[in-house]
């Protein structure tokens, strides 16, 4: 791959990067509106397992349109892995703004209500039960920043998996 210059290389992750992050803030609140409608929550997975392939598409034109429709894995990957980045640093604002301003623990309660229904099921053990129980407490005690931060972080974890997936396929070199 010869791409035309580092700052287009920067430039188009910026750029697909803002519209992935504009795709997440979209999908987004089915999150919590799943919680209570559980259609709009098997559209929010639905939505969720296309992130890797609208990713692609990203790739795949950046690969065309400026590697002239060739690019090393090595290039695809870093490319990807921009992508995640800045859609990830656009999404967590929103993210922050949502759980600063809106939840008020409406998530967190939804999950405790969730697992007190079930609690007398014998289906699930008690103990896993307990653990999901004491998990949702250490959760109460984050301030909205630093969930936003773990969110980043976990974008970025699943973002590089993702990309090294992705750049397998991305990948193409001239003969």
């Amino acid at each position: 791959m010869e791409v035309n210059s580092r700052n287009s290389f920067q430039y188009y992750a910026m750029l697909f990067g803002t519209y992935l992050g504009i795709y997440w803030i979209l999908k987004f609140p089915l999150f919590p509106l799943g919680l209570r409608y559980p259609i709009l929550m098997l559209v929010f997975f639905a939505l969720t397992i296309a992130v890797p392939f609208v990713a692609y598409y990203y790739a795949r034109i950046f690969r065309e349109k400026v590697c002239g429709g060739e690019i090393r894995f090595i290039n695809a990957w870093l490319f990807l892995l921009l992508v995640y980045l800045f859609a990830s640093i656009l999404t967590a604002v929103v993210h922050y703004v949502y759980f600063r301003y809106f939840d008020n623990g409406f998530i967190l309660n939804t999950y405790s209500s969730l697992i007190n229904n079930i609690k007398d099921n014998p289906i699930f053990p008690k103990g896993y039960l307990d653990q999901a129980k004491l998990m949702i407490e250490q959760t109460r005690s984050l301030t909205p920043i630093k969930i936003t931060l773990q969110l980043i972080s976990q974008n970025i974890f699943y973002g590089n998996l993702l990309a090294l997936i992705t750049a397998f396929f991305v990948m193409k070199r001239q003969k």
